[in-house]
C-alpha cells in the first residue's frame, strides 16, 4: 500500500472515530466504561469542527462555544461531513481532563489534566508534582486509547451497520 492511499484511510478511520464519539457518547449519555477501572464520562464540547469533501472541494464547518449545542455541526453531520476535530472532556471521581483530539494524525493537543498540588512540605518527595502530572497525563492516554479500542470493537465488526443505522436514526432526531 502507498502512504498517501495509507494516509488517506487513516483520515476517514480518524474522522469515523470522533464521529462514533460524538454520536456514541450522546447515545450512552456521556458515560463509558473501561474494564478494570469502572466508569468515566466523556463530554464533546466547547469546539467541534466538521469537514468534507476533497481536494479542492473540501468544507469545514466550526462550531465554538461554552454551551454550543453544536447545530450546524450536527447539519454539516447530515450532509455527509465528518468530525475532523473536537474538544473532548473526560472526566472520573471528580477529576477532569481536557484534550482536543485531531482526526487528521489521531493528535492530541492543550491536554489539562486536574490540578495537582505544587506547594511542597518538608519532608515531601521533590519529584511527587512532576510524577503525579505524568500520571494524569498517562490516565488520560488510558481513556482515549480504551475509547479508540471501544470504536475500533465495532468498526471492524459485523455489528457497525447495525450502528450505522442508530447513528442514523440518532442524527434525525436532532
Amino acid at each position: 500500500m502507498d502512504l498517501i492511499k495509507a494516509a488517506m484511510q487513516d483520515v476517514v478511520l480518524g474522522q469515523d472515530f470522533l464521529t462514533w464519539l460524538w454520536f456514541r457518547s450522546e447515545k450512552n449519555g456521556w458515560l463509558f466504561s473501561m474494564p478494570g477501572s469502572g466508569e468515566f464520562n466523556v463530554f464533546l464540547e466547547q469546539r467541534i469542527s466538521v469537514r468534507g469533501g476533497s481536494g479542492d472541494n473540501v468544507e469545514k464547518a466550526v462550531v465554538t462555544g461554552p454551551h454550543a449545542e453544536f447545530t450546524e455541526a450536527k447539519l454539516g453531520l447530515r450532509n455527509g461531513k465528518l468530525v475532523d476535530k473536537a474538544l473532548v472532556r473526560i472526566e472520573r471521581d471528580g477529576a477532569t481532563w481536557m484534550v482536543l483530539l485531531a482526526s487528521d494524525d489521531f493528535s492530541l493537543s492543550g491536554l489539562k489534566t486536574p490540578k495537582i498540588e505544587t506547594k511542597l512540605e518538608e519532608g515531601d518527595d521533590p519529584d511527587a508534582p512532576f510524577l503525579e502530572k505524568m500520571m494524569l497525563l498517562e490516565q488520560c492516554m488510558e481513556f482515549v486509547d480504551e475509547l479508540y479500542r471501544q470504536f475500533l470493537e465495532v468498526r471492524l465488526s459485523t455489528n457497525w451497520l447495525d450502528e450505522l443505522r442508530v447513528f442514523r436514526a440518532w442524527l434525525a432526531e436532532q
